[in-house]
């Protein structure tokens, strides 16, 4: 068992962008990978069972904070292109 490290400094992770479809969200994370920035995409949706619920929270493209910055500055340059 691997327990972590209570000194280990965990990057901070916060949601940038909220979709509602999960074509979108992956078209931004894949804009994002491209330039190097690590990101995921966030949603609850009971694994599919309930999609219903992705109209309430949506899905969520989640970056490390210190990358929130650049992140953005993509998105948007890729957004007026």
């Amino acid at each position: 068992m691997i327990t972590p490290d209570p000194d280990a400094t965990q990057p901070d992770l916060v949601a940038i962008r909220t979709f509602t479809s999960a074509s979108e969200a992956g078209i931004a994370k894949g804009a994002l990978e491209a330039f190097g920035i690590d990101c995921m995409i966030s949603c609850d949706d009971c694994g599919g069972q309930r999609p219903s619920l992705l109209m309430s929270e949506g899905i969520r493209l989640v970056v490390r904070s210190e990358d929130a910055g650049r992140a953005e500055e993509v998105l948007t340059s890729e957004a007026n292109e």
